[in-house]
């Protein structure tokens, strides 16, 4: 019998060998790796699935804070690291786990759960659905159109180069404000932070410096930031074919992220831009005089949200209109089903249990699709995936719970 269960202080470089294994990664382990996870995973929840003594499946969560619609914050139960070693595949490993975990998520009073999902069949029988979605594009910088002769910025602000050392100190609170702003952003550590400064190694992965640029406005105000790397490629006529590829981009002032896409735009010998991962609907192709010149390379779901308290969670966001429904959901798992009658207003929500009969039936996963906005309850009918129980009433979640804006999260956890 595989036991499942956390896993001790000793046993943490067995279960980094087997995270490497199940990831493809090279399965050696160094000790300054055991030390730097150690030190990232102190305040987590990390288990393993143990066979004779050695670790073949990993999993680890996280407390966490996911911003929803309208700027609250709701605690997570962010969930990472999740793998099973090949040799053990189809024996419910994960399954136990999943459980062991949501179940102590959902005592602890969390909300709702979080990952960011590898592979997209498996989750949604553990009750996750996609909740944001996320799209990188690259630009062909000489199409742009963009006056690299222009001052950048153009507003009287200015763009800095920083180390890892500075963004450590102006970071965090430049982050707060852009994820308190942002449905579906989600709360960073000081583990992050020093995790993408170089600071901790956890992969055994040689560390290579990425540039910082910051974005001060003209009164000397930190509203952007962006870590990029730049590779050497040159064309056999001795051109520069170099692309700068953006390891993340925040900003909290459009005025701020024009000028950081500009300033990329402008560096001597770069001729495409990765933009890295983006909101559907970022504003970074049409800050260029030719938005063609931004070609989508790759667009996905990102986020997958599990909703622990319908209640909570309903009542946490915002609603555009006024309305009320009645939500038949469905858990097989348990923790969250139940009918709830959802009378919402633009200037508040109250969820509460009923008996009353259902507008919609819908799986907890579609209720998260729907709950930051970016899904469609009539696109959802259409798929056979909610079940309208009354005519219209998909019509009129639309009206309730989409959004103008589409969440983002621009996170990898």
């Amino acid at each position: 019998m595989t036991d499942v269960r956390p896993i001790t202080d000793a046993e943490l470089p067995d279960w980094i060998r087997a995270l490497n294994t199940g990831f493809l990664r090279p399965p050696t382990v160094t000790d300054q790796a055991v030390a730097d996870r150690r030190t990232a995973t102190a305040d987590s929840r990390t288990s393993g699935a143990f066979d004779a003594g050695r670790c073949v499946a990993t999993f680890r969560s996280f407390p966490q804070e996911l911003t929803a619609v309208g700027g609250t914050p709701v605690p997570a139960d962010a969930i990472s690291n999740v793998s099973v070693v090949a040799t053990h595949r189809r024996r419910g490993l994960l399954t136990r786990l999943m459980s062991e975990d949501l179940t102590a998520a959902k005592e602890r009073g969390d909300v709702v759960a979080t990952l960011i999902a590898a592979e997209y069949r498996i989750y949604g029988r553990y009750g996750f659905g996609p909740a944001t979605t996320m799209t990188e594009w690259t630009i062909d910088v000489p199409r742009a159109g963009l006056d690299p002769r222009r001052p950048v910025p153009a507003d009287g602000g200015r763009i800095d180069l920083a180390d890892g050392e500075e963004v450590r100190k102006i970071g965090p609170e430049l982050h707060e404000r852009l994820r308190l702003a942002q449905p579906g952003a989600v709360s960073r550590d000081e583990h992050w932070w020093a995790a993408n400064t170089g600071l901790l190694r956890l992969y055994d992965s040689s560390w290579t410096e990425p540039f910082y640029a910051v974005y001060r406005s003209a009164d000397g105000a930190v509203e952007g930031l962006v870590s990029y790397e730049a590779d050497d490629k040159w064309s056999d006529a001795k051109q520069p074919l170099n692309t700068a590829s953006v390891n993340w981009l925040i900003a909290v002032t459009p005025a701020a992220e024009r000028a950081l896409w500009h300033y990329l735009c402008s560096i001597d010998w770069i001729t495409r831009v990765k933009t890295g991962w983006r909101a559907p609907d970022d504003l970074v192709p049409l800050y260029l005089p030719d938005p063609r010149a931004a070609r989508i390379t790759t667009q996905a779901d990102w986020l997958w949200v599990r909703v622990l308290d319908v209640v909570r969670a309903l009542q946490a966001r915002t609603y555009g209109a006024a309305g009320t429904l009645v939500l038949e959901v469905v858990d097989r798992a348990g923790p969250a089903g139940g009918r709830f009658l959802l009378d919402a207003t633009p200037d508040g929500a109250s969820c509460t249990p009923t008996t009353r009969g259902a507008d919609l039936t819908l799986d907890v996963a579609e209720l998260a699709t729907l709950w930051l906005g970016d899904e469609s309850a009539e696109r959802l009918a259409a798929l056979g995936r909610l079940r309208e129980e009354r005519a219209g009433a998909a019509r009129e979640a639309d009206a309730l719970l989409r959004t103008s804006g589409r969440p983002w999260c621009p996170d990898m956890f």
